[in-house]
């Protein structure tokens, strides 16, 4: 990076949406700090909305600053109603530990734990886990003005709908506010940092940490991953973006992040990578002079895949890629292919039909790329027929056992972009 001062690169990035105090936290962030950001394990892995935090604390670990990331095993049992509009389905506590497991050790992957500026990573459970109610609200609760937790966004918000806000829901702003609290006090971690709609939970954090312990901490927010249209990013319509291979794989990411539109391919580059300030504008002009090219998009996807699945996951995910641009196709497996032509038309053949040979004629009508014997034949003289890629203009081709492109797949094409699948019936999907 080259900016000197943490808050000058959240700046020109535009990371930076509320603050309290911001000569204060300027003045204390020329030293190295400790900062913390909390996640909630409502999974056993991280999806794209929790980049943006983790983007955050790697920012401010590059220049110096100390970085720790809660994991919310406590918290986690409540659920946080910031920008919920109903109560979420309470996790048991074994698949919360499994969901804890999961995500510290995909943390590692992105924020560094050795070295001076070593991050740290804890679970409030830790901490939590021996209060008594009583203790708590002796202690803790004693603490909180009610019409304060009233005035809370987050808390109005939910008490203005029919579904309401449940007193464990509530509570949620005290555990929260303790977890700032406490590692003032056991790390001296003066700053907190989360997305915009955790301004009320860190502001929560900071009266507290001032009541219990006389302590002025600080807060900063960043804006939320939302698209132009007000949707939130990193969801598709199978569900979540993961940064699980298993779950979203290499090519499936890099398919998000090259589609992302105009509008918000900018605020993507600046908010989760690391790109320079001079490459960004460069990139910048590209979208206003050359949107067609889609610079801009190509940059993002390539930067994304190789940051999460490292530089293998890439050249897969741009070998699919160019699959769909005419690439030959060959050795691969069942399964990438099933998800590089997930939404591509399928048909079955029978082993013993394979091993004799089937026409490319009929297999083309099988398949539902000609509508009839007569219209698979022209498209084959006309050069529109393609197996695995490669051109077929043999009306008699006999389509073989040697022509699969994994175990039991075969691509077949009809002009630029018609795709369909021939399998075996002995394949797995």
């Amino acid at each position: 990076m080259n900016a000197s001062h943490i808050l000058d690169e959240l700046s020109w990035r535009g990371l930076i949406h509320q603050t309290t105090d911001e000569h204060a936290l300027r003045e204390l962030l020329k030293t190295p700090q400790a900062v913390y950001a909390g996640f909630d394990p409502t999974a056993s892995s991280l999806h794209c909305g929790h980049l943006l935090p983790l983007m955050m604390l790697r920012r401010f670990q590059q220049l110096g600053h100390k970085p720790i990331a809660l994991v919310g095993g406590a918290t986690g049992m409540i659920g946080d109603p910031s920008g919920k509009s109903e109560e979420r389905v309470l996790l048991s506590e074994d698949v919360l530990a499994e969901n804890v497991a999961g995500m510290q050790a995909q943390m590692s992957r992105f924020l560094d734990f050795s070295g001076a500026a070593a991050a740290t990573l804890v679970n409030n459970l830790d901490w939590m886990g021996s209060w008594s109610y009583i203790g708590f609200l002796r202690d803790v609760g004693k603490n909180f003005p009610v019409n304060v937790m009233l005035a809370k966004d987050s808390v109005k918000g939910r008490l203005e709908q029919e579904t309401g806000l449940s007193y464990t829901e509530f509570s949620y702003m005290l555990l929260q506010a303790y977890d700032f609290a406490h590692l003032s006090q056991e790390q001296n971690c003066l700053i907190q940092i989360g997305g915009s709609d955790q301004w009320g939970n860190i502001t929560a954090g900071i009266d507290l940490g001032r009541r219990m312990h006389s302590r002025q901490l600080f807060g900063l927010t960043c804006p939320l991953l939302m698209t132009s249209d007000g949707k939130k990013m990193g969801k598709t319509a199978k569900g979540a973006v993961w940064l699980d291979p298993n779950r979203t794989s290499p090519y499936a990411f890099y398919q998000y992040w090259i589609n992302v539109g105009d509008e918000d391919v900018l605020m993507c580059l600046r908010f989760l990578t690391e790109i320079a300030q001079d490459e960004y504008r460069t990139l910048e002009q590209a979208v206003a002079s050359e949107p067609q090219k889609r610079e801009a998009q190509k940059r993002l996807a390539s930067w994304m895949t190789e940051f999460v699945h490292g530089s293998e996951g890439l050249q897969a995910a741009e070998r699919a890629t160019q699959i769909f641009f005419g690439a030959e196709i060959a050795d691969l497996s069942d399964a990438q292919l099933t998800e590089i032509f997930h939404d591509v038309p399928s048909a079955t053949v029978t082993a013993v039909e394979l091993a004799s040979g089937l026409s490319l004629i009929d297999a083309l009508v099988h398949v539902g790329l000609a509508k009839s014997k007569s219209d698979a034949r022209r498209t084959i003289q006309q050069g529109g027929a393609n197996i695995n890629n490669l051109r077929i203009d043999d009306v008699d081709y006999q389509v073989t056992a040697t022509d699969l492109a994994s175990e039991t797949v075969i691509v077949l094409r009809s002009g630029k972009k018609k795709f369909a699948l021939l399998r075996t019936s002995d394949s797995p999907i």
